[in-house]
């Protein structure tokens, strides 16, 4: 498996969706390329941190100010 392959079969190993010779030679690639490791730790980091914002309750942002939300309704003229 290249790192090409790994890439595209990420989504599915983490949820537990390849057969077994493709998980097999997944595996096989972890155990062999340190580069796949980070990339697959950093896309689990990333999966955590998207649920955790979207679970965050409305109202835990800090308001915007008004003077900015005045700036960015407003049309501008030139």
């Amino acid at each position: 498996m290249t790192c090409k392959d790994f890439a595209s079969f990420i989504l599915e190993y983490l949820e537990n969706e390849l057969d077994g010779t493709t998980r097999a030679r997944f595996e096989q690639h972890l155990s062999i390329c340190p580069n796949c490791v980070r990339y697959l730790a950093q896309y689990r980091a990333t999966i955590v941190a998207a649920r955790t914002v979207f679970q965050e309750p409305p109202g835990m942002l800090p308001p915007v100010p008004d003077v900015l939300m005045r700036a960015i309704l407003v049309p501008r003229c030139h």
